[in-house]
């Protein structure tokens, strides 16, 4: 038997990352986008480049807004101090919306400590580092467990962890490409994961456009992710799979009517359907 599907209004995350280059302004300016648009969070992350960096990316050369500069130095231009957070969490604090962060290491777990954020999360690069999942299921706050690069036994694996200190989680389905295909997005692991977790699912997406984001949301995904940009033509690894305003505008404007389109299921006749039927109606 078919049952009426009830939408509520999806959790909403604003993945600032690293789109803001090392800038607290920009920073302040995505805050600010998000905020606009109803965003019920934003996220950065956090790492300890010293730590997070494989040791054979951190002397390779890349091109940079600060000139060719190791990848190594590169992180640290883009990494946020304590000051700078502290900032952000003031900041936020203002414009009444919540900031949490994906750590990618335990140093940077740690040192989320120094804030009272509501809300942890595992980027997908970090779902088998066994050791940082239960540093962040020990402080028991929700998280959002992204599942890119990741295999089903990976997942039930995390799971167990969060599971063992009660902490509540939401699986995110991800895809980890920057921008990812729309053939690639393969939207129905959503109901996969409702079926093998029995948990809330999300979706945090890198496709370029908006609609594969809200057939996620129809498919079950209550919590979305997109990463957000002031200028998708930015310097910037992620800036190319994240959705600038006028793509946040088109996906919250429809995520907020989702709920009047759909309505009580209940068929009946309305006022004004009655005065065309009078006008049509000749026998």
């Amino acid at each position: 038997m078919l049952k009426k599907i009830k939408f509520k209004k999806p959790f909403l995350i604003a993945e600032i990352g690293i789109n803001h280059n090392g800038s607290i302004d920009l920073a302040k300016k995505l805050i600010d986008l998000a905020k606009f648009y109803k965003f019920d969070a934003v996220k950065f992350q956090k790492r300890q480049p010293e730590i997070s960096t494989p040791e054979d990316q951190k002397n390779v050369i890349r091109s940079t807004p600060w000139g060719d500069i190791t990848y190594l130095e590169y992180k640290k231009k883009i990494e946020f101090s304590y000051r700078e957070y502290k900032i952000i969490d003031k900041y936020c604090k203002k414009k009444n919306i919540n900031w949490f962060c994906s750590a990618w290491d335990l140093e940077s777990q740690g040192f989320l400590k120094k804030f009272s954020l509501k809300y942890n999360k595992i980027a997908s690069a970090m779902l088998t580092n066994l050791k940082l999942l239960e540093e962040v299921a020990k402080e028991k706050k929700t998280t959002f467990i992204s599942t890119g690069m990741s295999t089903i036994k990976d997942i039930q694996i995390a799971t167990k962890i969060f599971k063992k200190y009660k902490c509540k989680f939401i699986l995110m389905h991800c895809v980890s490409t920057y921008p990812c295909p729309i053939e690639d997005l393969n939207l129905n692991t959503i109901l996969t994961l409702k079926k093998k977790f029995k948990c809330e699912i999300g979706y945090s997406g890198h496709e370029t456009s908006v609609s594969p984001t809200l057939l996620a949301y129809f498919l079950g995904a209550n919590y979305i992710e997109r990463h957000i940009t002031l200028d998708r033509s930015m310097w910037g690894t992620d800036q190319a799979a994240s959705l600038s305003e006028p793509g946040i505008q088109h996906l919250t404007n429809i995520l907020g009517k989702i709920h009047l389109v759909t309505g009580d299921g209940k068929k009946k006749i309305l006022p004004n359907e009655k005065k065309m039927l009078n006008k049509f109606k000749y026998w």
